[in-house]
């Protein structure tokens, strides 16, 4: 009997919490899709990489995990409380409460059962979805075929059902302690709404707003680890309180009878929204920071996808590029390797020259935005001492300026389908990285090059902002082009030869050519790119490349996978707590529905009708859902703002800073119109009802 009762509790609850259930098949399918990743990864083997995206997906995981759990306490609490008076009725029947507690957990263990079922399935099909962009992306071919690993379903359950079990532990536990009387009353519990020292509170709202303030205006010069720590333990309490303020301003409000509380309906609005924002003061603040990490996440996600989908392919312009600090060497070596694997190569060895000076380094130093005033003087002037200092030990560009000869470079620009270029005597060409042309505008008219008797003898002829390879190669951020007569005043600096391959390009032959590198010139990608020491990158930041070998075809593909192993954890982070968040929203508000049934009963009958009851429930929903969204949006935007910029600086994307986060909007805000419209037909419906 107990069996068929629990599935017939567990079939109405479907019906109600709708939402709900959807929610957590699609969060079940985004962990046992993103989880496959972990142990049905191919293209981390084909790569021979580290596990990066493994690292990274475990901890998306936990941190989702954790969230889930919350979602699954609060739900099942949340569910036990609108259920408690029936609950009660069933122990003023006679029966246990131990035996009511097993049927509740009976049900929810089905409610759960069957969401996990069929998100199996829908991750299945996700997963093939996901590892099928993955390949697109690295530019490999892949066939779909329905796998199923049983190391992902076990990793997927444990989540899973971990969260449920622990949740309804707790619930039992809390079960356990109440009485008939409690359950009877734990309904209408958050009904009762306590309005005490209001006036006092209302200040929290202008507090908080204040603080916001203060956040954004020193975000940005947040250095110290503790200033950092303060400022975000104070965001988090400012986000909380926000809505114990917002709550006794409206009250307040209302009480003061302000100019628009006998306008239209907003009398009924103004006490509903306030209720409602009272009683899930704590949930709403938690909503909020959900939203405003999935922001965060989610724009960062897409600063690292432009840069993969604009930057990344010109950034290897060579198809094979390779330095050496040996200006003898005849890269007999690396010609074998190559020989080996292709069928035929052009073969261009040349040298950067240096005249053991630092004036264009200095010049840099004290003009890029990258370096701001850290090498001036308080009067503006360069502080050779910390220049000397960062060219010696830091490794960003080398310790002389570097040159290379007009038909060298003019030679290689040709190899990458450029058009050639001619100066005069007595001038030359600073070719340069094209995210730093406009920084550099004023260079014509103020870097002129000295001889060692600091007479001019080298003029601006003009700056050249192609991609070449500047990253420790073809120098680092730039390389300065002079006539080939003008060499014989300098010396050779280090040597590079450059490839232009003939026919099939092999994917495996940066592997090939590292293995003839010693163990500490091996190549990673971090958030920033280690590398080699003799090798210098520039002023470049968050993603930067240096290696003594660069074949193209083979770089592109793992790079990529690498931006990958960031980019696919911050949005399944993203997408999972956003519709953590939403869903809260909608259950809360579905749920409520029977309650508003009457008073909305009452206002027809009270002469409203029924288009302008469905404007009001409108005006309800929407209130209610844009202000988590929009006081998101407010405290990350910020944030979310100032991280653009410096990705934008850093690494030159072509794009606005602002694109990223109207980027993320534009993704999440789709979810959430569609769960605000699932919400808004269901509500309406039940309102409707009974005047059926």
């Amino acid at each position: 009997m107990f069996a068929k009762l629990a599935f017939r509790n567990m079939k109405r609850s479907a019906k109600d919490y709708l939402v709900y259930i959807l929610t957590m098949t699609i969060i079940t399918a985004l962990i046992y899709a993103f989880g496959s990743l972990i142990f049905q990864n191919e293209l981390e083997d084909l790569f021979d990489l580290e596990p990066v995206m493994n690292a990274m997906l475990i901890l998306a995981t936990v941190f989702i995990v954790i969230i889930v759990a919350w979602l699954i306490n609060y739900m099942v609490r949340f569910m036990l409380e609108k259920r408690s008076s029936e609950f009660g009725i069933y122990l003023l029947l006679g029966m246990k409460k131990k035996t009511v507690s097993r049927l509740y957990i009976r049900e929810n263990l089905l409610l759960g059962s069957f969401s996990f079922c069929c998100g199996i399935i829908l991750g299945i099909l996700l997963q093939q979805v996901l590892v099928s962009v993955m390949y697109s992306m690295v530019r490999l071919e892949y066939h779909l075929h329905i796998m199923f690993h049983y190391k992902t379903f076990l990793m997927t359950a444990l989540c899973y059902f971990g969260c449920y079990l622990l949740a309804l532990i707790r619930c039992r536990h809390k079960f356990r302690k109440m009485n008939i009387h409690a359950l009877m009353e734990a309904r209408r519990r958050n009904e009762k709404i306590i309005e005490k020292h209001e006036k006092g509170k209302r200040i929290l709202l202008p507090l908080s707003m204040i603080f916001i303030l203060l956040f954004w205006s020193v975000f940005g010069r947040l250095g110290d680890t503790m200033e950092v720590i303060i400022f975000l333990v104070g965001l988090v309490l400012t986000i909380y309180l926000f809505y114990t303020g917002m709550s006794a301003w409206i009250i307040c409000y209302i009480r003061q009878k302000g100019n628009a509380v006998y306008k239209g309906q907003n009398l009924f609005l103004l006490r509903q929204f306030a209720s409602k924002i009272k009683t899930m003061q704590f949930t709403m603040g938690t909503l909020t920071s959900l939203f405003a990490l999935a922001l965060l996440g989610a724009s960062i996600a897409f600063m690292f996808s432009e840069y993969e989908n604009t930057i990344l392919e010109e950034k290897f312009p060579f198809d094979v590029l390779v330095y050496s600090a040996d200006t003898d060497d005849d890269f007999s070596e690396e010609k074998a390797v190559i020989n080996a694997e292709t069928a035929s190569a052009e073969y261009y060895p040349y040298h950067i020259y240096t005249d053991k000076n630092n004036q264009v380094n200095t010049w840099l130093l004290t003009h890029l935005e990258a370096w701001g005033t850290m090498y001036r003087t308080a009067d503006g002037k360069p502080d050779m001492a910390e220049i000397e200092e960062m060219l010696l030990n830091e490794g960003c560009y080398y310790p002389y300026d570097t040159y290379m000869g007009l038909s060298d470079y003019n030679h290689l620009r040709q190899m990458l389908g450029y058009g050639k270029k001619e100066i005069t005597s007595g001038e030359y060409f600073l070719q340069i990285k094209p995210r730093l042309y406009n920084e550099v505008t004023d260079a014509p008219e103020d870097l002129q090059i000295a001889d060692a008797s600091g007479n001019t003898f080298l003029s601006c002829a003009g700056i050249i902002p192609d991609y070449f390879s500047q990253d420790g190669h073809n120098g680092a951020d730039y390389v300065v082009v002079v006539p080939d007569e003008v060499l014989e005043r300098m010396s050779p600096y280090y040597s590079e030869l450059a490839v232009d391959l003939k026919g099939a390009r092999p994917v495996n032959l940066q592997n090939k050519l590292m293995e003839l590198a010693p163990e500490n010139d091996d190549m990673e990608l971090d958030m920033d790119y280690i590398n080699n020491p003799d090798l210098c990158c520039g002023s470049d930041a968050i993603i930067t490349f240096g290696s003594v070998y660069l074949a193209r075809e083979s770089l592109i593909p793992e790079v990529k996978y690498m931006l990958g192993s960031i980019i696919i954890p911050m949005f399944y982070i993203g997408l999972v707590f956003v519709c953590v968040a939403v869903t809260v929203l909608s259950v809360q508000q579905l749920s409520d529905s029977a309650k508003y049934r009457f008073r909305y009963d009452v206002l027809a009958k009270l002469g409203l009708e029924r288009n302008q009851i469905r404007c009001m429930i409108l005006k309800q929903l929407a209130a209610y859902y844009l202000c988590p969204a929009l006081f998101a949006m407010v405290i990350s935007g910020k944030m979310i703002l100032y991280v653009s910029k410096q990705f934008v600086t850093a690494t030159g994307v072509p794009a606005f800073a602002g694109t990223f986060f109207l980027k993320s909007i534009a993704l999440f805000f789709g979810i959430y119109l569609v769960y605000f419209i699932v919400t808004y037909v269901g509500f309406k419906r039940n309102v409707e009802e009974k005047r059926r």
